[in-house]
């Protein structure tokens, strides 16, 4: 089905990011340490299939691998214990600026206030992977806290459009039944 769909495109300003009490993180970020496609596919479709993330639902293993093994991609995963709480991904051009390509929380950890936390850890990795450019894109089919939370820590709207977008005609769901939890 086509919907019509906001699209936000933000650039970091060196606002409110830092990464000040990560030893008080109420979770341990880890990189991943090697190219893992299942890995990757199970942040995305986990993280995602409430907001509709369905972008790379298609990809096969090869396309995963090949994306994942770019020197320029890297995929950083928070963990309470040894449950994931979410990821974000990175992805630095080829002139040095990063961007938080993915980002979010497992549906289980949304509404604790570790978003804030999250995007913080991503902005202190995206400048130490890159020349400090920053950016990120959001749409209004993703959490509703989410464009406030990427503005209260730092990112300013460089530019919104409006897209017609094909989207699955049913829910996403990881398993059956997971939308009505």
């Amino acid at each position: 089905m086509l919907q019509k769909v906001t699209v936000t495109y933000l650039d970091y300003d060196g606002g409110e990011a830092d990464s000040e009490g990560a030893a008080d993180r109420p979770y341990d970020l880890r990189e991943a340490a090697s190219p893992c496609p299942e890995l990757n596919r199970f942040l995305y479709v986990s993280v995602g299939y409430p907001w509709c993330w369905h972008m790379r639902l298609s990809w096969s293993y090869r396309q995963w691998l090949d994306y994942l093994e770019d020197p320029g991609v890297t995929t950083w995963i928070g963990y309470d214990g040894g449950n994931p709480v979410g990821y974000f991904e990175l992805r630095r051009d080829a002139e040095g600026a990063v961007e938080i390509a993915y980002f979010g929380l497992l549906p289980h950890y949304v509404g604790r206030g570790l978003g804030k936390l999250l995007l913080a850890d991503a902005i202190a990795k995206a400048s130490a992977f890159g020349d400090g450019r920053i950016w990120l894109h959001t749409c209004s089919l993703d959490h509703p806290a989410a464009l406030p939370n990427y503005l209260a820590r730092g990112f300013r709207v460089r530019k919104t459009e409006v897209v017609e977008e094909a989207l699955p005609d049913s829910p996403l769901e990881p398993w059956p039944g997971a939308q009505a939890r």
